[in-house]
């Protein structure tokens, strides 16, 4: 398959060589996990399948919630990339309420709180935006507030069904 060609079904990475090992690009409608140690890649991975869909006029979100906005963008300027358009960056920022001493919670608030409260606001993010291409960045940061394996893989599972199979997401965690 030529690297310019598109295959129904698929959703092309836009990373050179790893469309055709993948022939033809990743399954619409399902979720990857790159996974690897800080600098190999996966971010700019994941950029340029954001990149790609929005080249195709696909609404892409990009949650993050270890890096903010600006290293991001600047990171993508890097690789001569701009990141506008047609993909969202969603910064997480823990409402102010949470992190007001006054009420009794400092920047290290319950992890119950805070995991339902990301949980949330991911959510409405993601309704508000309705994205075909997205990517979380990253999830060590909800393993850490899950704070055990179930409770993790619950909140993954609960994540993915937030636009069933429509969307096509890559979520990106560093080990």
């Amino acid at each position: 398959m030529r690297a310019n060609q598109r295959r129904e079904g698929l959703a092309r990475t836009g990373v050179p060589g790893l469309d055709d090992i993948l022939a033809g690009g990743l399954s619409a409608g399902h979720v990857f996990l790159l996974e690897g140690r800080p600098g190999t890649g996966k971010t700019t991975i994941a950029l340029r399948f954001l990149l790609e869909g929005a080249q195709h006029d696909e609404c892409g979100l990009y949650v993050t919630l270890s890096e903010n906005e600006r290293e991001l963008r600047a990171g993508a300027a890097s690789h001569g990339w701009t990141v506008d358009g047609n993909i969202e960056v969603f910064e997480f920022v823990p409402p102010e309420n949470l992190l007001n001493p006054d009420n009794g919670q400092s920047l290290l608030y319950s992890s119950d709180l805070e995991l339902g409260e990301t949980i949330k606001l991911i959510t409405d993010k993601f309704d508000q935006i309705k994205p075909s291409r997205v990517v979380f960045d990253s999830l060590s940061e909800i393993r850490l507030l899950a704070q055990s394996s179930l409770r993790y893989r619950r909140q993954i599972l609960a994540l993915r069904t937030l636009r069933t199979i429509t969307a096509t997401q890559i979520r990106v965690a560093s080990v």
